[in-house]
C-alpha cells in the first residue's frame, strides 16, 4: 500500500481544521467582548464566527476527494 495519499488526505484535512480552529479562536473571543459591550450585533458575531468553518469543509473535500481518485 501507498501511504502518499492517505498522508496527503490527513494533511488536507488537518491542516484546514487547524486554520479553522485557529480562526475561530481569535475571533471568537474579539466577539464574546464586542457582544458584552453591544448585544445587539449577536447576529453578526455568529456569521464571522462561521465563516472560518468553511476552511475545515473544503480541507474535508480536498481530502475525501484525494482519496476516491
Amino acid at each position: 500500500m501507498e501511504w502518499g495519499i492517505p498522508i496527503g488526505a490527513g494533511i488536507a484535512f488537518g491542516l484546514g481544521a487547524l486554520g479553522a480552529g485557529i480562526a475561530m479562536s481569535r475571533i471568537g473571543s474579539a466577539g464574546a467582548g464586542t457582544v458584552a459591550e453591544r448585544p445587539e450585533l449577536f447576529g453578526y458575531m455568529l456569521i464571522f464566527l462561521a465563516i472560518p468553518e468553511t476552511l475545515a469543509i473544503f480541507g474535508f473535500v480536498i481530502a475525501a476527494m484525494i482519496l476516491i481518485m
